[in-house]
This record gives C-alpha cells, structure tokens and sequence, in this order.
C-alpha cells in the first residue's frame, strides 16, 4: 500500500469521468477546509494482509491529523502511486473500513467518489508535515 499524505487548508473536486460502472454516479463535486487528504493505492499484495495493512494505516493516519492539529480525514483513491493495484473491491473495502474506524474514534471522514476521474484544487501550507509519503 502506498500512501500520499498532505494536508489542506482548502481542497476540493469535481467528478469528471467516471471509470467504474459498478459504482454509485456522482455528480456534484465538494470543498473541504481544514483536512488531512489521504491519497491511497491498495497494491494487489495487500489483500492478504488486509487487517495489518488497515490498522497500520489509521495509525498513520491519525498520526498525521495530529501533526497536522486536524479531526477532519478525507480518503482519496490515488492508483498512480504504484503498478500494482489491487481490484477495485478489495480497495474500496479498505476504504469502508478505514472510515469506519477514524469515526469511531472521533474524526470527521469522507471519501472522494470512488471510479472516477475528478478535477481537483488544492492549497496547501510550506511546512514539512503537510507532506509525507509511505510505503505501507
């Protein structure tokens, strides 16, 4: 799992093309103040560690919002990170799941559309922990 981390004063998108059929129609895009943006590439090595892959990335995760002094997540499908992608199914099942949890431990979380392509804007602060990359 590849995870691309960087936290916004401002983001937001607009669904553009939608990539897979099997997945709701999105219309209206969305702006976020305040948000850690989690962009995530579930690699097909994943799936058979798909419990220690999630819990280690809402550590990070949460880490990260703290760093960042933010409740708010918003989980991004990102599938340029990496060659290997996992099937759209098992990603958006981590997804689910990484939401569920970060709720309930008290965070505000969103997920972009998920099997779209999406016009994105984004300010983001100079700081080192508004930007951090791992390999999970």
């Amino acid at each position: 799992m590849k995870v691309l981390m960087i936290y916004a004063r401002e983001f937001s998108y607009e669904p553009r093309i939608k990539t897979l059929t099997d997945f709701p129609d999105i219309t209206e895009g969305k702006t976020f103040r305040d948000v850690q943006v989690v962009c995530i590439q579930v690699e097909a090595e994943d799936e058979e560690k798909l419990k220690s892959k999630e819990t280690k990335l809402v550590k990070l995760i949460k880490w990260a919002a703290k760093k960042n002094d933010t409740r708010k997540i918003l989980l991004h499908s990102f599938a340029h990170l990496s060659e290997s992608k996992a099937p759209p199914e098992i990603s958006k099942f981590i997804f689910d799941k990484t939401e569920e949890r970060l709720k309930n431990s008290g965070y505000e979380v969103e997920q972009t559309p998920y099997g779209y392509f999406l016009d994105l804007k984004l300010d983001a602060p100079g700081k080192s922990s508004a930007r951090i990359f791992k390999n999970l």
